[in-house]
């Protein structure tokens, strides 16, 4: 009998693949036929699955953002039924830097390819629009459910505050270069959350 062939399988290696080229070799290298040596089969192999380079990234980073909030969960699963607010922003904020190799990956692919290829075609741009803008409302949701509990002063503004938070994220490309180190970047985000909850009701780690 001739080997059953997983659809999904081979298309999250050709998207893993794709995640290594950005990662290793940046987003000079990202055509099809780089990631299909990368992946180890042909060009027309890989075309089979994705008939196009948008309609591959599409695909790459959708897995990346399943992937990430896999990981999101692992860690708060780790903190209780029902972890404090400060803990989820934490993970949420953490997974965004490129702090280890997947997020580090998928953080390369996002600012050096993904970005560039939305600024030039329109249906990559919706998709990126509507996954950075689906994962704004999952943290701001958590910053409003903190403010309407009293974790986080009622006076606050949580659009705004959604907003710098995320602007934290900004320290992704200081990282890059080594302009500062991963621990200094995790202590201006603990210290950024400590005092956005300090005058609530108690922000433990």
């Amino acid at each position: 009998m001739p080997k059953q062939v997983d659809h999904q399988e081979r298309r999250e290696t050709i998207a893993r693949a794709l995640w290594r080229v950005v990662e290793q070799r940046g987003a000079t290298h990202l055509t099809l036929r780089e990631v299909a040596q990368e992946a180890g089969i042909s060009l027309g192999q890989l075309q089979h699955y994705f008939g196009s380079r948008a309609e591959l990234l599409a695909f790459a980073m959708d897995l990346a953002g399943e992937q990430s909030a896999l990981r999101v969960g692992r860690a708060l699963a780790g903190l209780g039924e029902r972890p404090h607010p400060r803990a989820v922003l934490r993970a949420m904020l953490v997974e965004l830097l490129p702090l280890h190799a997947d997020a580090r990956a998928t953080s390369r692919m996002r600012s050096a390819a993904y970005v560039l290829e939305a600024l030039h075609d329109e249906g990559v741009h919706a998709r990126a629009r509507g996954s950075l803008l689906q994962g704004r409302a999952a943290v701001e949701q958590v910053v409003r459910q903190a403010i309407a509990d009293g974790m986080i002063a009622a006076d606050r503004d949580p659009v705004v505050e959604t907003d710098l938070l995320l602007a934290l994220t900004g320290f992704t490309t200081l990282l890059e270069l080594n302009v500062v180190e991963p621990a200094a970047v995790l202590a201006a985000v603990d210290q950024y959350l400590d005092r956005l909850f300090a005058a609530g009701a108690g922000s433990p780690r």
